[in-house]
């Protein structure tokens, strides 16, 4: 049987809409711990890198331009959350890794996100959700594939 576009365009609307209240529930629990998105995603980046990111890395996962990000930083940094590093390759650069304060606060993030996570995904049994991962982790290569092709136009 083959797909229509309406089908194909409700699924992105479907897709584009559920990550949108899904962050939203994100954004509503963990603001209840004054965190914001500004702040716990990119401690989030950081963490989940083992040597730290450059300030480029970074900005290139959060999708924001690198002024913004100098500023995200200075501020996550004076809250004594993150801190700068020289890359020991390239004296030019900074890795940005988490301070002990920084790890103690994504460790408290983390349970936050799995305890609305369980919430949204409750009932869903998990070959399901293991399907639905893989499927959007094929759409997210797909994504950046077609991104290359086009120049980052995407």
């Amino acid at each position: 049987m083959q797909t229509t576009y309406s089908e194909r365009c409700g699924f992105g609307m479907l897709l584009v809409g559920t990550a949108r209240r899904w962050r939203a529930a994100v954004d509503a629990h963990l603001a209840a711990q004054g965190l914001s998105d500004a702040t716990w995603a990119p401690l989030l980046h950081v963490a989940r890198a083992e040597q730290g990111l450059s300030q480029k890395e970074l900005a290139a996962r959060i999708g924001i331009d690198g002024s913004s990000l100098v500023r995200l930083i200075d501020i996550l940094a004076s809250k004594g959350l993150l801190e700068r590093q020289q890359d020991a390759t390239d004296r030019r650069a900074n890795r940005l890794k988490l301070t002990p304060a920084g790890r103690r606060l994504v460790d408290a993030i983390q349970q936050s996100l799995l305890q609305v996570e369980s919430s949204l995904l409750a009932g869903i049994d998990e070959r399901t959700l293991q399907q639905l991962t893989h499927a959007l982790e094929q759409i997210d290569r797909r994504i950046a594939i077609v991104r290359e092709q086009q120049g980052s136009a995407l």
